[in-house]
């Protein structure tokens, strides 16, 4: 087992990540209201964040969402799958950023999970 970790910056296309998600049998997932450095930083108006660091940096005006999942294994490709479809390119300037950390112990997990 995987916990899938998914920070979207494009937070218009969740609830379609969602169905895809559940479409393709992914049984479940918690959405995390987040924010990130840059934004919290252009947020509170902190000098550190000047316009030249926040255009390398890629700032976004808007929160994003972080979604956990509990997959197996041989789920991670079809997760990816519904992302790139839903959510488009990760590699593209505030999309998201996709990783998995391994489960080495679990309790609440439905079996068919």
């Amino acid at each position: 087992m995987k916990l899938m970790v998914l920070i979207l910056n494009r937070t218009e296309k969740l609830d379609s990540l969602l169905e895809g998600f559940s479409a393709a049998g992914i049984g479940g997932a918690t959405i995390i209201e987040s924010s990130g450095l840059a934004q919290t930083l252009n947020r509170i108006g902190s000098s550190i964040l000047t316009a030249a660091i926040k255009d390398i940096i890629g700032a976004a005006d808007d929160d994003n969402r972080t979604v956990l999942s509990v997959i197996k294994d041989d789920q991670l490709e079809t997760v990816r799958k519904v992302i790139y479809a839903t959510v488009g390119d990760l590699s593209l300037p505030n999309t998201g950023i996709l990783f998995t950390v391994p489960i080495d112990f679990a309790e609440g997990i439905p079996e068919g999970k």
